[in-house]
């Protein structure tokens, strides 16, 4: 269901063209535990992508092929680049830390939140236009509603905007009915709720529900916004990613993958036309595996509209 609404109560009308899109590749059958964090580094030009569980950061070059992975001392769950600086902003377990993959043997801590519960890991995230970095935390356990949306601004100063969630995803923005919008998944309760984004300000408001998950389809996990402004979302439990119109949520198309925990996406490539998608085997029961085993794996797709470039901390 959508909260953008005409007066007569019905969803505006899409003005979203279906994606076309390409068979699914594996690029890397790696197995992860909890596959995330998908970044393409545009000064780079390679992908960046994270196994939560296992505490590994990946770095592919998806043209040349080659693979390098760290392994951390605690888990690495989101990542940007530093826009005026070398090297990765990245969340651990507790909070915001700077990484150089080219000099770095450990991350380092910037700033840990002091409200979060002991049980509580940071999660998903990405940076704003304007450099700040958004992310959100969540109950390791995935029971209790302990989680929070937080910005990290490049001057050091961190906000909390939201709480009350068991488990955080996104954010991604689009353009909705009322503007620019931020769109953040409360991914236990199937639910995506968009807010009112100031730009300027870096502040949310008129926070509605956007969009219920169908009960048998999976909940929302990861999820990006292409150039012409359609939202994708990766499907935990639903072995897809679906694309949708930003203002009344229909859905337009979706990417099949060929296991179930579809965790993250994010575009990539030269052109940014290529999606990248992340996988997880945690949660599944030997049968699945045996019956699924691509889990874990990292899996590209092409599509007809490109993505966008992903912004990098400190603007």
């Amino acid at each position: 269901m959508s909260s953008e609404q005409t007066a007569s109560g019905r969803p505006q009308a899409s003005t979203f063209s279906a994606p076309v899109i390409g068979p699914w590749r594996c690029l890397q059958a790696l197995g992860a535990e909890l596959g995330e964090g998908l970044l393409w580094s545009v000064r780079e030009q390679v992908l960046y992508w994270v196994d939560i569980l296992a505490c590994r950061l990946h770095r592919l070059d998806p043209v040349g092929g080659g693979h390098a992975s760290w392994t951390f001392a605690e888990e690495i769950s989101a990542l940007a680049e530093r826009a005026h600086a070398p090297g990765l902003i990245v969340t651990l377990r507790r909070g915001f830390a700077v990484f150089d993959p080219a000099t770095d043997r450990e991350p380092r801590y910037l700033h840990q939140p002091g409200h979060e519960p002991p049980g509580n890991r940071f999660n998903d995230g990405k940076c704003d236009a304007q450099g700040r970095f958004w992310a959100g935390s969540m109950d390791f356990a995935c029971e209790a509603p302990t989680g929070a949306l937080y910005r990290y601004d490049p001057d050091g100063r961190c906000t909390r905007h939201d709480q009350g969630f068991v488990v955080t995803n996104g954010p991604t923005w689009a353009s909705g009915a009322r503007g620019l919008a931020l769109y953040f998944n409360d991914t236990v309760n199937a639910s995506t709720y968009c807010y009112d984004f100031d730009a300027a300000a870096g502040t949310l408001s008129n926070k509605r529900l956007w969009n219920r998950f169908a009960p048998g389809d999976g909940v929302p996990d990861g999820m990006t916004t292409d150039a012409l402004g359609r939202v994708w979302i990766a499907h935990w439990g639903g072995a897809c990613v679906s694309c949708h119109d930003p203002v009344t949520a229909q859905e337009l198309g979706r990417v099949r993958l060929p296991t179930r925990h579809v965790t993250n996406c994010s575009f990539g490539g030269a052109d940014l036309r290529t999606l990248f998608v992340s996988t997880a085997r945690s949660g599944l029961t030997p049968e699945q595996l045996a019956a699924e085993p691509l889990a874990g794996g990292l899996f590209a797709v092409s599509v007809d509209s490109p993505g966008l470039p992903a912004h990098g901390f400190g603007g």
